[in-house]
């Protein structure tokens, strides 16, 4: 695969094979940045679980101590006091039927996550399909499926991030962004790992954390020291 000039040149300042603590993987990740842009920081950590299996499955949200460094568009499906209080909340869109439609007869998708009152998920089921490969599908686990709509939008505003195994077993998640520096950056990490640690299934057998590296957009990885954080 070929490596523009600044990604080989930043690679060089890590060392193949070394598992780094998180605090010196931060400052890696920082100072291996030369994107004109403020890159996210990205964490990946493959976990000793098999997602085929229901018993295994790794997901729930956290609200990370910094943010992300991104602010999240949120679209609620409620109605009354609930939709009134989303609004206030900060919620960037608030229906009912419309929005279904909306989605439905325009593939509109202008926001990051959805939020659902569980007396709407009657309607919001019927949008599946299509929600559902996208990752926007609300779910109680992930605290998206609530009574509480309001506390919600003011959680993902704040920085909230969900984290769930892929089909390879692997949690893909934003710890922030570049311009945190690595002191915010490993504050988040760590919170986002106990979150994780904490959410191991009973049925997981053997090494829980297989690997873990972190990355910034356009930037090499830096693997860290998993075993330190069971």
């Amino acid at each position: 695969m070929f490596r523009g000039k600044k990604y080989v040149e930043s690679a060089k300042k890590i060392e193949k094979g070394t598992l780094y603590d998180a605090a010196e993987a931060m400052d890696l990740v920082v100072k291996t940045a030369t994107a004109k842009f403020d890159e996210t920081v990205e964490l990946h950590v493959k976990l000793g679980v098999d997602s085929r299996h229901a018993d295994q499955q790794v997901r729930g949200a956290i609200v990370l101590p910094h943010g992300t460094g991104k602010t999240q568009r949120v679209l609620v499906f409620a109605k009354g006091d609930k939709a009134e209080a989303a609004k206030e909340a900060g919620a960037d869109f608030v229906g009912e039927m419309d929005l279904v439609q909306k989605i439905q007869s325009e593939n509109w998708f202008d926001y990051d996550v959805v939020v659902a009152s569980p007396d709407m998920m009657g309607v919001v089921g019927r949008l599946g399909k299509v929600l559902g490969p996208k990752g926007l599908m609300p779910s109680p686990k992930a605290g998206t499926v609530t009574p509480d709509v309001a506390k919600a939008v003011k959680e993902i505003k704040a920085g909230k991030v969900e984290y769930r195994l892929d089909k390879t077993n692997i949690i893909h998640c934003p710890i922030g962004k570049v311009s945190f520096g690595a002191e915010k950056l490993t504050e988040n990490f760590t919170a986002l790992m106990g979150a994780i640690i904490k959410a191991k299934p009973a049925a997981a057998k053997g090494q829980y954390i297989k690997s873990c590296v972190t990355a910034t957009t356009m930037g090499p990885g830096v693997k860290i020291n998993g075993a330190k954080l069971v």
